[in-house]
Order: structure tokens, then C-alpha cells, then sequence
């Protein structure tokens, strides 16, 4: 029942109803990997970030399972107190090592490793540019920081250029932007960037949650993409979508690593990873380290679905990775065709307002290396069908 006090969230639900923007919420029953059962149907899984296929990988499984063994399952206190295992010792150095950092830091995710990081870097009196696509926890990282936050074109280098010479009344500046971009799957130009951050004497932070696993050598990321060791001052990732887990990291300059372990305040204030999370990780970072089998199929995969989906008449927008929107525009259409896919076997979300601009509504679908050739050609299929029925393709 409700009261005088909550009846306006029952008209802004139905609101977004109305409007095609309500998110239905499938429930999976199943481990994460390229099939999944939902509803008691299994269907051939295009939504999900493991990329690498490594979320259900017997590996990373039997890793989890002997350490809860040996250490338990919760480590019981914040990492500045209490909670600091030679487990999250160890994966730390083994995550600096696989980036080539000087350091790094492990949090409890991507999201909590920028709301870590920003607030750590600027405050007050300080300036922010940032890319006007990034990602809602950078968004939110740079409000709390309470910093003024200076919006810059997308991937526009130029146009950063001029933003920074508008301004001349700073302390401190700090340049931040994805590194491959989640919904259009877009990679910025960081090695641009970075000169432009070197040219001003500017930090220069980049998130690279959907580049680990998937760009760079093994799948190092995009500072390894673009040869830039070094000269990115810090680098916030993830260890929730290609490594398969869940967790977040930063890793960079050894100053600015030791600078959040004293007031990166997710770090301070809120319980460290736990042991099976941490252990299953650590053997993800070695499963990548080993070979680059998982890496060379995630991309085959995606090549292949992008080409034949062009082939189709599809929009696939401007990805230059694995993650390929079907662009539809409108969000009601998004829905329907998301519905419609669901209802012929394959899982793919609709993406629409606000995680997306309005009349940028679309399909995102996720490619993975847990897929092998046959999904592949059951989900162009599926895709050309429902295509065809709601007018989309000819």
C-alpha cells in the first residue's frame, strides 16, 4: 500500500512505461556463460560482459572453491583495518605485473575504484575534463569529488584542446575518459590525449573496464593498445566482465596508488573483496597471462557477427570491439525486437534512455569467446528473422 509520500514514484513508473523506458528484469537460473536458462528456457546468451567466457571456466571455479577452503569466505573488515589478506596482497602484485604498472589497487568494483579514485585526485577549486560519453560511475566519481567537471565533445581532441585553454582559474586539472566506450563500443583516442594531458601538465585518468581482456597484448588494455606505459597516470578497471569475476582495480603511478590506500575512502570505509572472489581473479589474470586462445576467439566471433549483420542492412553504429549495437532509435522498437529475439531463443537487451541518448535506442550485443561458430550463425539468423518481421532490414 502506499502513501501521499511515495505516490509520485508510482506515476513516474508508469510514466516510463508509457514511454517504452521500463526495465524488465530477466532472473537467470543458470551459471553465466554462452547459454543461459531463464524462465526455465535455455537461450543462446547475447547480454552479458564475459567476454573471455571466463565466468563459469572450471579453472577459475576450482580456484574459488580451494580458497574459501584455506581462508575462508569473508574477509570481515575494511582492507585498513582488519581485512587485508595476502590473497589481495598478492593479486595486486599479480595485476600491476599483467598491466605493466608501478601499482595497483583491488576494490570491491570498477564502479567503487572511480568513486575511489576522483574525489582521491581533485576537489574544490579543482577542474575535471571529461568525456561527454563516460561512463555513469566516472559521472558520479566527479560529483562527489565536488571538482568542476568541464564536458568535452566526444572523442574530440581538439575540442578538449580548446576547453583547456578557456580556463586559466585552477588548482589542479585532471583529464578522464573511458577507453573503450560501453555502448557504442568506440575506442578513444588516448594516445592523442595523452599528449595533449603531457603538453598541459595535466593528470590523465582513463577507465578501462571494457578494454581489459580485450585490447593490448593479452589482453592488457588499452594503455598496452596504444603503447603508453608510463605516461597514463592512472588506469581504473574491472574485474567483473572479461576477467569474469567481480572486483575493480587501479593501477598506475606507485605515488598515486599510495595515495588511495590513505584516502580513497571505498578502500577505508567498506569491506574488502572476498576470498573467493579474490582467488578466482588471480587465476583469471593467469589464465590470461598463459595464452591469447580466449582473446583471438572473442574477436573472430565479434568480426564475424558484425560482418554478416552488416551484410543484413543492419546499423551496427561505430564499434571497433567486440561490443556491437544494433542501432534502432526508438525505444518501443528496441523493446519489441528485444521481446521478439527473447521469444525465438536469443537474450539481448534493449538499451534505451537514459543509459543512451533519446532516438539512440538499440540492441547492444555482446560478443563473447564462450560462443562458437554455430551460436554465432543461430544468432544471425534469429537476428535476419525478427529483423525482416519488424521492418528494420528489407
Amino acid at each position: 500500500m502506499q502513501d501521499g509520500r511515495t505516490a509520485w514514484l508510482q506515476a513516474e513508473i508508469d510514466n516510463l512505461k508509457a514511454a517504452g523506458l521500463y526495465n524488465h528484469i530477466r532472473t537467470l537460473d543458470s551459471p553465466m556463460d554462452a547459454w543461459v536458462t531463464i524462465d526455465g528456457r535455455r537461450l543462446l546468451n547475447f547480454c552479458a560482459n564475459n567476454y573471455l567466457g571466463l565466468a563459469n571456466h572450471p579453472r577459475v571455479r576450482e580456484a574459488a572453491k580451494a580458497a574459501i577452503d584455506r581462508y575462508g569466505v569473508g574477509p570481515g573488515a575494511v582492507r585498513s583495518i582488519a581485512g587485508t589478506m595476502s590473497l589481495h596482497v598478492e593479486l595486486e602484485r599479480r595485476l600491476a605485473e599483467f598491466k605493466h604498472a608501478e601499482a595497483c589497487i583491488a576494490l570491491q568494483s570498477g564502479f567503487t575504484a572511480n568513486l575511489a579514485t576522483i574525489p582521491a585526485l581533485v576537489g574544490p577549486g579543482d577542474l575535471i575534463f571529461s568525456d561527454e560519453l563516460n561512463h555513469a560511475s566516472i559521472i558520479d566519481g566527479c560529483r562527489l569529488s565536488r571538482a568542476e567537471v568541464i564536458r568535452y565533445a566526444h572523442a574530440d581532441v581538439a575540442d578538449l584542446e580548446r576547453q583547456i585553454a578557456a580556463r586559466t582559474d585552477y588548482k589542479r586539472r585532471l583529464i578522464i575518459t573511458d577507453g573503450v566506450f560501453s555502448m557504442d563500443g568506440d575506442v578513444a583516442p588516448l594516445d592523442r590525449i595523452c599528449a595533449v594531458a603531457e603538453a598541459h601538465g595535466i593528470m590523465l585518468m582513463v577507465d578501462d573496464a571494457h578494454g581489459e581482456g580485450v585490447l593490448g597484448r593479452g589482453g592488457r588494455g588499452i594503455v598496452d593498445h596504444f603503447g603508453l606505459h608510463g605516461r597514463v597516470d592512472v588506469e581504473v578497471g574491472t574485474l567483473s566482465k572479461a576477467f569474469g569475476v567481480v572486483g575493480g582495480l587501479v593501477a598506475g603511478k606507485g605515488i598515486i596508488i599510495e595515495w588511495l590506500r590513505q584516502r580513497g575512502r571505498p578502500f577505508l570505509f567498506s569491506s574488502a573483496m572476498t576470498v573467493p572472489d579474490t582467488a578466482a581473479c588471480m587465476e583469471a589474470v593467469a589464465i590470461l597471462s598463459e595464452s591469447t586462445e580466449l582473446i583471438d576467439r572473442l574477436w573472430a566471433n565479434a568480426e564475424l557477427f558484425r560482418r554478416e549483420m552488416q551484410a543484413m542492412g543492419f546499423n551496427t553504429g561505430f564499434s571497433q570491439t567486440p561490443i556491437v549495437p544494433v542501432m534502432l532509435g526508438e525505444a518501443r522498437l528496441a523493446q519489441q525486437f528485444s521481446r521478439r529475439l527473447f521469444e525465438e531463443g536469443v537474450f539481448a537487451m534493449a538499451i534505451g534512455y537514459p543509459t543512451v541518448a533519446q532516438g539512440k535506442a538499440r540492441i547492444r550485443v555482446m560478443n563473447s569467446a564462450a560462443h562458437n561458430p554455430g551460436d554465432i550463425e543461430i544468432a544471425l539468423e534469429t537476428f535476419g528473422k525478427v529483423g525482416r518481421e519488424l521492418g528494420v532490414i528489407g
